[in-house]
Parts: structure tokens; sequence; C-alpha cells
């Protein structure tokens, strides 16, 4: 899937993030946790250059756990400081400033040996759309001061928030790569909603997303709608899922695009359980 989605909002973010770096002492880079490779933007480490930066997988919950775990032992062993959260039930959050904390010690130190008085942490977020910034922001601050919503593209423009005395966030619009180079990234996006529906095709989506499930979770495949494999072909699959799952349009025939959206929200809405899409060991 090659997807063209650039708004011109989020070529002004790129601008803006360059320009306020000087103003924080560490980024706050948010992915999901389900995958944690391709929602990343690999514009973000040219941006930020060098500038201290704590990794966050959001959305833990929905992520296979073990995948999780090993995502979080490869960021470290790359030197990124990494942490899992739940930004919607705050499981996690006190690991948010507690590593922030330690990444900037050594600069608070000699702040504090030139006698200059302890501040909060000035950190911006960054990440792609629906990753969940603004949830994450509103949880940190314990009141809805950032919108929030389900589709990508909520965050318009950048606010300043600050959350008790130890930590002051500078929130941005989501940045989404012009072009995924690579097909897979585009279909893992489209499929967790980081990519608006109305440019993407619900059969192809739900198409990867049965052969996704039956490459790494086939057992999830079975127990939900009765394919042990695909060996029969796609067309077929869709038949017994539409039978299974009585997906009709007027005469009894199969509901295809209907099938399709099914899928495709049990995924989303974790009706498969928890999934991870993206694997540490293949990175």
């Amino acid at each position: 899937m090659t997807i063209q989605w650039f708004p011109g909002h989020m070529a002004k973010a790129r601008r803006e993030v360059t320009e306020k770096l000087k103003m924080v002492d560490i980024v706050f880079e948010l992915i999901d946790a389900r995958l944690p490779d391709s929602s990343r933007n690999p514009m973000i480490d040219e941006v930020i250059s060098q500038k201290p930066r704590l990794m966050i997988l959001n959305k833990k919950d929905m992520a296979d756990d073990a995948e999780t775990a090993r995502w979080l032992e490869r960021f470290r062993k790359d030197g990124i400081e990494a942490v899992a959260i739940n930004s919607l039930d705050g499981k996690g959050l006190q690991q948010v400033t507690k590593a922030a904390k330690a990444i900037l010690k050594e600069k608070w130190d000699r702040m504090a040996a030139r006698g200059i008085r302890p501040r909060a942490i000035r950190a911006m977020i960054v990440g792609i759309p629906n990753v969940g910034k603004s949830t994450l922001i509103n949880r940190l601050a314990g009141k809805n001061i950032a919108r929030t919503g389900n589709t990508p593209g909520v965050t318009k423009a950048q606010q300043w928030i600050k959350v008790g005395k130890e930590l002051e966030l500078l929130d941005t619009p989501g940045i989404l790569w012009p072009k995924f180079e690579d097909p897979e990234a585009g279909y893992k996006l489209a499929l967790t909603g980081a990519i608006k529906d109305t440019i993407t095709e619900k059969q192809d989506l739900a198409v990867y997303g049965l052969r996704f499930l039956e490459a790494h979770y086939p057992e999830r495949l079975e127990e939900r709608y009765g394919l042990a494999d695909l060996s029969a072909g796609i067309p077929e699959a869709f038949d017994r899922i539409g039978e299974r799952r009585r997906v009709y349009e007027k005469g009894g025939i199969i509901d295809y695009d209907g099938v399709s959206e099914l899928i495709v929200r049990d995924i989303r809405d974790q009706q498969l359980g928890r999934l991870s899409f993206d694997f540490a060991e293949e990175r």
C-alpha cells in the first residue's frame, strides 16, 4: 500500500518542532506499542538530532505483552530509554517523569553545581496522529486540557501545559511520513486506525489483517472465525466469516464490504485479543 498523506498543517508542524527544540530539555517520542517500528516517523530522528529522548510505548494494554517487553529491551540496547504505558487508564504514567529525571540527571547536577535552582522539566511530545498524545497529556495534567479524538489529526497547534511542579509539556500536532516506502507499514497503520479510513480500501485492509493473523496468530483466526488457515482462498474465507457472523445483503448474498468492516473492527476493538504488528527480532 503506497499512501500519500501529508496535509499542510503537518509540514508546518515539522518546522515548528525544529524551531521549538531549543526551548525544551527532552523529547517524549510517543509511539503505538502494537507497532513500535511502523508508528515511528523517520523524520523525527533527523529533526530532534542529539536532544535527549524518552521513547513512550502507548496503548500497551492493546499489544502483546511479551513483544512489548522485547521492544523495550531493543530500544534500550540501541541507547534509547523506553517505557510502556496505557494513557487511557493511567497505567505506567509514573514511569514517564521518573525516566525523564534519570535521563536529565547529569544536566540537572551541572545546573545545581553552578547554583542554578531546580525547575520543572520542559518536554516536547511528538508522534504520529492518533497515537494518544492528547490523552497522555490530559492524564499527566489530571484534567482535560488537550483535545482528544479517535481520528487522526485532532491536535492542530502547539500549546504549553503544566503538569504539577515537575513537568511542563509542549504538545505538537502529529507528524506523519509523507510516503510509506514500506507497504507493510502503510497497512499496519491503516489497520490500527492511524490513517483516515477515507483514504484506504477496507477490503484490502481486511485481507491484510487475515493474512497477518494466519502468519502470526493462527489460533485467534480459528477461535474467532473458525478458520484453521486461508488455504482455501480469501473469497472462501470471506464467505465463511459472513455465514458465521450472518453478514448478508438482501437475497441472502454475503456482504463482502460488511465482512471487511467486521474484520477491521474486530482487530481494532481487540475482539481477537491483544495483537502486536511489529516484531523486535525482525527490525
